[in-house]
């Protein structure tokens, strides 16, 4: 397995994991590997920034929908 392979399917994991302190310990890990070129580095890193993105817009969109839910009809349930 190359080592782009082994990043590949670092970054995989991570976006499968969804846990943003691994994916921040990741992205700082590939911004310091001389071994990448650029161009895939930045890919891999554009992968894992969509995710960390994602992921605290779909934590907004929860927080209103559970204020929504306990606020109904003005009573806090």
């Amino acid at each position: 397995m190359t080592h782009t392979d082994k990043v590949i399917e670092a970054v995989d994991n991570a976006l499968a994991c969804n846990i943003i302190r691994e994916i921040n310990i990741l992205l700082c890990e590939l911004s310091e590997d001389a071994d990448l070129s650029r161009e895939f580095r930045f890919e891999q890193q554009h992968r894992l920034r969509l995710a960390v993105f994602r992921h605290s817009t779909e934590k907004k969109e929860l927080a209103e929908q559970r204020r929504k839910w306990l606020t109904q009809g003005g009573i806090i349930c």
